[in-house]
C-alpha cells in the first residue's frame, strides 16, 4: 500500500468503487472494503467517515481533473477546440481512462445507490473555485467579483448534469458517445449555462492590454 495518504485513499476508492458497483452500497461492509484492499479495517476509518465516503476520491480527481485542464485552456481557442484537445483519448493515461470508466459506472448508479448522491454532489463543486479563476481570467475580472463566482457556480451544476446525462445514456441505456460528441454536448451545454461570455476564443482589444472575447464582448 502506497504511504502518501491521497494515493493510498484513491486506491481504496477504486476499490469501494467496485465493490459498490458488484454488491451496492448496502451489501457492502467496512470488512469487504478493507479485504479487497489489503489493509485493515480501523485503516479504512481512518481515511474515510463512513463506507459512502471511500468513492469520494474517485469523484474528486475527475472534478478536479477537469478543472486543471481548464486552467491550461489556451487564450486563442474556444471551448470546443480546447475541449478536443484534452479529452482526446491518446492524451489519457491507461489509469485515468479506468478511473474514468468507474466514475461513470458510478453516476449511472446513483439512482439506485442514493447514499453515493452527497459524495457526488460535494466532489463535483470542489472544482468550482478553479472554474471562477478560469473565468476571471478570460473576462479579466476579479475571481471574487460576484458576477464571476455566479457564473461559476451556474456552470458547475451544468457539468454535473451533463456528466449524469451522459453516464446514464451510457451505462444504461448503451449510448455510445465519440470524443466529438462528448465534446459538443458539454461544451453545449457550458454555453447555455454561462452569464458571461468566457467560451469563445480571447483576443487583444483595439485599447490595447485589455482581453475580451472574439465577440468584442465581455459580458
Amino acid at each position: 500500500m502506497e504511504t502518501d495518504p491521497d494515493t493510498a485513499r484513491l486506491a481504496v476508492s477504486r476499490h469501494a468503487a467496485r465493490l459498490f458497483l458488484e454488491k451496492g452500497v448496502s451489501g457492502t461492509s467496512g470488512e469487504d472494503i478493507a479485504a479487497a484492499a489489503g489493509i485493515s479495517k480501523r485503516t479504512v476509518w481512518r481515511y474515510f467517515r463512513n463506507k459512502e465516503n471511500c468513492v469520494a476520491p474517485l469523484f474528486e480527481k475527475s472534478s478536479l481533473q477537469f478543472t486543471a485542464q481548464l486552467q491550461d485552456w489556451p487564450a486563442n481557442l474556444s471551448i470546443e477546440e480546447h475541449l478536443s484537445q484534452c479529452l482526446a483519448i491518446e492524451t489519457q493515461s491507461a489509469r485515468d481512462i479506468e478511473d474514468g470508466i468507474l466514475v461513470v459506472r458510478l453516476v449511472a448508479a446513483l439512482g439506485d445507490e442514493p447514499d453515493l448522491k452527497a459524495e457526488w454532489l460535494m466532489a463535483s463543486s470542489a472544482g468550482e473555485a478553479g472554474l471562477a479563476e478560469v473565468i476571471a481570467t478570460r473576462v479579466e475580472r476579479s475571481a471574487r467579483d460576484f458576477d464571476v463566482r455566479l457564473c461559476a457556480a451556474l456552470v458547475s451544476a451544468a457539468i454535473r448534469m451533463i456528466d449524469e446525462a451522459i453516464s446514464m445514456a451510457a451505462i444504461r441505456h448503451g449510448q455510445i458517445f465519440d470524443t466529438a460528441e462528448v465534446v459538443a454536448r458539454l461544451a453545449g451545454t457550458m454555453r447555455r449555462a454561462s452569464t458571461l461570455n468566457f467560451c469563445d476564443p480571447v483576443i487583444p482589444n483595439i485599447f490595447g492590454d485589455a482581453r475580451a472575447s472574439s465577440t468584442g464582448l465581455s459580458r
